[in-house]
């Protein structure tokens, strides 16, 4: 459960760490990124509210924290943001150097024949991580199931079950972890957001656990799992065909269906140019619609912008200020 700090990198006035720890959700170590904001660093005895982000589809905690660029806004309110992985991975390799080996570069031209809209194998000026799962067969077999594609959810369906369980570990260890380490972090004061598979969870986590957050948003989220093939694939691969039941329970348009919480008041952006949207895999529209009567859905449809962290640097600081106004309110 300790926690270990691998490296910490300036930013924004604020410092980002590169963190990790055994996590018993997961059987595995998980890493992460953490940003703790100016005013947590200066003065330690000041406690600062917390956003997390969940990642999309193949990313780890790095991509929201090195592309983002949500620590801009967060330094200016005094947030820290935490940066989860998106699945189970075991660490392989580590090189303390910005070059790399040449299995590592067999290794990244091995991936990219498999996966060819997002990266899987992250490369920093600090250190060099190659990240497999937990050795599941048939784990690394697609982008989007298993390794990288956890898809916030507690698997019921073996062997998945044996580790498969973001939901537990990003609802409830992962925050114990946080908040038992840092006590600059205020653990009363949490807001959730994420983008595509990021923005699934967010969403869902967020109803799913009345009053644990603050506040929520997403970009591009995939927003009604249950009738879309990413969606589909991974409720039926986590939880059985047959359960549909448990489908439910962790598709947005359909909790919110049933939200007797407080007015809500959620930020989602889309991309018109945005491939994903076109191929039916988000479905805001139908989370609007379940959603009617029951709050505020703003989903503000962002002109020629696509899926790419480039569209959520854009707009980062309107998140980062959503979930300000109730962090700091």
């Amino acid at each position: 459960m300790a926690v270990t700090t691998k490296a910490a990198i300036a930013s924004f006035g604020g410092k980002l760490l590169k963190c990790a720890h055994n996590a018993s959700t997961t059987n595995c170590e998980m890493a992460f990124n953490l940003y703790l904001p100016p005013q947590a660093t200066i003065n330690p005895l000041r406690r600062v509210p917390l956003l997390i982000y969940l990642a999309g589809l193949t990313c780890t905690g790095d991509n929201g924290a090195e592309k983002g660029f949500f620590q801009h806004a967060a330094s200016q309110k005094g947030i820290a943001v935490l940066y989860p992985d998106t699945s189970p991975r075991m660490h392989e390799l580590q090189y303390p150097s910005p070059f790399l080996s040449k299995a590592s570069e067999h290794y990244a031209k091995h991936l990219s024949k498999r996966i060819s809209h997002y990266t899987i194998l992250h490369v920093n000026p600090w250190f060099l991580t190659q990240t497999g799962g937990l050795k599941i067969q048939g784990e690394d077999d697609s982008y989007d199931f298993g390794s990288g594609a956890g898809f916030y959810v507690d698997a019921t369906k073996e062997p998945w079950s044996k580790g498969y369980n973001m939901y537990s570990y990003i609802t409830s260890e992962l925050p114990k972890a946080v908040f038992d380490t840092f006590e600059q972090i205020d653990g009363s004061r949490v807001s959730i957001f994420g983008h595509s598979m990021g923005g699934h969870g967010a969403l869902t986590l967020f109803l799913k656990n009345p009053g644990s957050y603050k506040s929520v948003s997403a970009f591009a989220p995939i927003a009604n799992p249950s009738n879309c093939d990413w969606g589909r694939k991974a409720f039926g691969g986590y939880f059985g065909e047959e359960n549909q039941s448990k489908w439910a329970e962790h598709d947005a348009t359909e909790l919110v269906k049933n939200w007797k919480g407080e007015p809500l008041d959620i930020l989602i952006d889309v991309g018109t140019s945005d491939n994903f949207y076109k191929q039916g895999q988000l479905l805001p529209e139908n989370f609007e619609k379940a959603a009617q009567g029951k709050g505020k859905v703003d989903i503000r449809w962002q002109d020629g912008y696509d899926h790419s962290y480039f569209t959520m640097a854009t707009f980062a600081d309107d998140h980062v200020n959503h979930a300000a106004r109730y962090l700091l309110g």
